[in-house]
């Protein structure tokens, strides 16, 4: 493994790397709040055959806060990916993101498809029918205060399965509460779901990589029936799978979680 940082227009970037640099590429994005060492349980499986890049958000992890750390949005998480992988000179990567990191996939496949060979996305972001109920609680969960008070509990709300990786997460969200940095982009981003330009329902069907779209069916922030509807009917091409788990399939089951993406990606056109 080695770490490298990256400059973007949010501030410093950390990302760390696993495999043979001369593999292909596959590029791991996590929730949020979330960070790198979310994807710890699968990391070692897939740098077997490729070369593995996970990356801290910025306000996340290693990664410092933009600033003000206000200005956090999903939006702006779409362009440091963008930024990143174009200072990495990425070409045809495997992109898998979780959450707020498969909307920036989507985003990337969208916006500089030779960068993308094919998507991964996991309980993505972006296919929310909004109204005055979602909206509602974006504000809500958007509110510092609440974010700040809810934090572990609510991450142990959507990680419905206990493993040694999820109560690595659990007690991450618990340390964020110290945070006021890490709490003010959480809460940031939570406002940002509400934005209209975070919707991908009209735009995700002109993606033309591979894609494989695995969610969990236990999963109460994005759940399969609502978001993973709207998900399958904008990206009707896409592979389809659910797992017995809730928002975090890789951390709470990652037998299962391998068992599904390792025969996608072993299918690929070669590069």
């Amino acid at each position: 493994m080695s770490i490298g940082t990256t400059r973007t227009s949010a501030g410093e970037v950390v990302w760390e790397t696993h495999g043979d640099p001369a593999a292909p590429p596959m590029v791991l994005l996590s929730a949020n709040p979330g960070d790198r060492r979310d994807w710890d349980a699968v990391i070692p499986a897939l740098a077997a055959r490729h070369r593995v890049i996970a990356l801290d958000w910025p306000g996340h992890g290693a990664s410092p806060a933009p600033s003000p750390p206000r200005s956090a949005s999903a939006m702006m998480y779409a362009r440091v990916l963008a930024e990143v992988t174009e200072a990495l000179g990425l070409d045809r990567a495997v992109v898998c993101g979780n959450s707020v990191g498969g909307y920036a996939a989507i985003r990337l496949a969208l916006e500089h498809p030779t960068r993308v060979a094919a998507l991964v996305l996991v309980d993505p972001g972006g296919f929310t029918r909004h109204n005055a109920l979602s909206r509602a609680f974006c504000r809500v969960k958007g509110t510092e205060w609440v974010t700040r008070r809810i934090a572990a509990h609510f991450a142990r709300s959507y990680l419905r399965k206990r493993t040694p990786w999820t109560r690595q997460m659990i007690g991450r969200a618990e340390a964020e509460r110290t945070n006021p940095d890490q709490v003010a982009v959480d809460a940031a981003i939570w406002r940002s779901f509400a934005d209209p330009e975070h919707d991908l329902r009209a735009r995700a069907g002109a993606v033309r990589q591979p894609t494989l779209l695995l969610w969990g069916r236990l999963d109460p922030v994005l759940p399969v029936f609502l978001d993973g509807r709207a998900a399958r009917a904008a990206m009707p091409a896409a592979r389809w799978i659910t797992l017995e788990t809730g928002h975090a399939p890789h951390a709470e089951n990652p037998t299962a979680f391998l068992a599904a993406v390792q025969p996608f990606l072993a299918a690929l056109p070669p590069r």
